[in-house]
């Protein structure tokens, strides 16, 4: 388990936009001036892996996204996100891809899990993010789609957070997907419960 109260070490290990279109330098840089207007302290560690997913919670507010999308590239790295394949066409299908979003056919809605476990087999280097909660509403449970990818992956899933009551974001523990939900997990409900999302204070489901 990774220790989530370490400091980033400085400089910023922010990965380089300069092979970009100028669209995707730009949000990227935007969400760089947001993040740090916020004034988040980046804590916690990496993997060693080169495959896993980042589930992000809490998910209470618009402005989780590029306050995320700040403190993963300050931490480093260069993540996913799945997005309906309708995003990708002419003249948008560049930037979705620069911009980290990997297509997905959702009108085959029971098939996704599958294709993003096709996603991980194909790549060496793959980072998913996904937020569990669906929506930025109060939830009593999770949707499992993440759980479900990771273990059909054979892939870690690392406790990504944004807790705005003490400006600190970045990553927490490390979970090895055994088939076992309510088990497995029970760490990341316990890691949660006490984070602050911007719009409300957060409390993780129980299972």
């Amino acid at each position: 388990m990774m220790n989530a109260s370490e400091p980033v070490p400085s400089p910023s290990r922010e990965p380089s936009t300069a092979h970009l279109g100028w669209a995707a330098r730009a949000l990227y840089a935007l969400m760089m001036f947001i993040y740090r207007r916020h004034r988040f302290t980046a804590v916690g560690t990496p993997p060693p892996e080169r495959r896993y997913i980042i589930i992000a919670v809490p998910h209470t507010s618009n402005w989780d996204f590029p306050n995320y999308m700040g403190v993963t590239r300050e931490l480093g790295l260069e993540t996913h996100f799945m997005a309906k394949t309708s995003l990708f066409r002419w003249p948008f299908h560049t930037f979705m891809r620069q911009m980290g979003g990997v297509p997905v056919d959702r009108s085959a809605a029971g098939d996704m899990v599958q294709q993003m476990i096709a996603e991980f087999a194909a790549r060496e280097d793959f980072i998913l993010t996904i937020a569990p909660e669906g929506t930025r509403k109060a939830v009593t449970a999770w949707r499992t789609g993440f759980y479900r990818i990771a273990y059909g992956a054979g892939v870690p899933i690392v406790c990504g957070f944004m807790d705005y009551g003490n400006r600190r974001a970045g990553l927490g523990p490390v979970i090895h997907p055994t088939g076992d939900y309510e088990k497995d997990m029970a760490p990341a409900f316990a890691f949660y419960a006490a984070m602050a999302g911007r719009n409300a204070v957060h409390s993780a489901p129980k299972g």
